[in-house]
């Protein structure tokens, strides 16, 4: 006697009500998946990655762990479409994500944030580290050719680095408007490196009381070591 399926509202064996069920679930996922995925690249999309940074930065609020952001965009690259043409342009985007994509944890986001520009969501991310995960990302980009039909081409990237501790005011979109800053600063002191706030500049700009000040500057004292300016 055949086995009657417990979840089967026709309680019989094989159940195409079931198996139908399945099968939207599974056609409702795809399609989620596309809507916060960028086509080109494959990394998630400017809609997903302004959901997700705002979601990490309450988790931050929450929980005191620090999210890092870094905001990405490739130098000269209107000289490559220019140049070799918007297919090339379009590999040289490809490449880039995969190599940002290849520099990351499983728990961090890299997104494509438009044009040549992307961004990275780094949950649970101190300063120090978050400049280590960006000056990796920057020395993987600079050190890998795109190669094309015999022609091979370097690109560059410039980084800007934010951190969100939990005592900045402001939403997601004033945390990209400070990565972006620090990212055409990079731009203007000749491309191909990394900039993030003195520690300083950060904790003065937090409206925070003079201890909480104080106990920042001795959880980023370990990285007094690096350069705040360009990496």
């Amino acid at each position: 006697m055949p086995q009657i399926s417990p979840s089967c509202p026709l309680q019989e064996a094989s159940c195409d009500i079931i198996t139908e069920l399945v099968g939207l679930r599974e056609q409702v996922s795809e399609l989620s998946e596309l809507v916060h995925t960028d086509t080109l690249t494959g990394l998630s999309n400017f809609r997903y990655f302004m959901q997700a940074l705002e979601q990490e930065m309450e988790r931050t609020r929450r929980t005191g762990h620090a999210t890092g952001l870094i905001m990405v965009d490739l130098d000269y690259f209107k000289k490559v479409n220019d140049e070799w043409g918007h297919d090339v342009g379009n590999k040289a985007l490809i490449l880039a994500s995969s190599l940002i994509k290849a520099s990351v944890r499983k728990m961090d986001a890299p997104c494509r944030y438009g044009g040549e520009e992307f961004a990275i969501i780094l949950p649970s991310t101190d300063r120090q580290h978050s400049i280590l995960v960006a000056e990796r990302a920057r020395e993987l980009i600079a050190s890998t050719p795109l190669e094309f039909d015999g022609n091979e081409i370097m690109l560059t990237a410039s980084f800007g680095v934010d951190i969100f501790t939990g005592v900045e005011r402001g939403c997601a979109e004033e945390m990209v408007k400070r990565a972006d800053g620090y990212l055409y600063k990079a731009k203007e002191s000749g491309r191909n490196r990394v900039c993030i706030a003195p520690v300083e500049e950060k904790i003065d700009n937090s409206s925070v009381n003079q201890d909480e000040k104080d106990a920042l500057f001795g959880l980023f004292g370990r990285a007094s070591n690096l350069s705040d300016s360009s990496y």
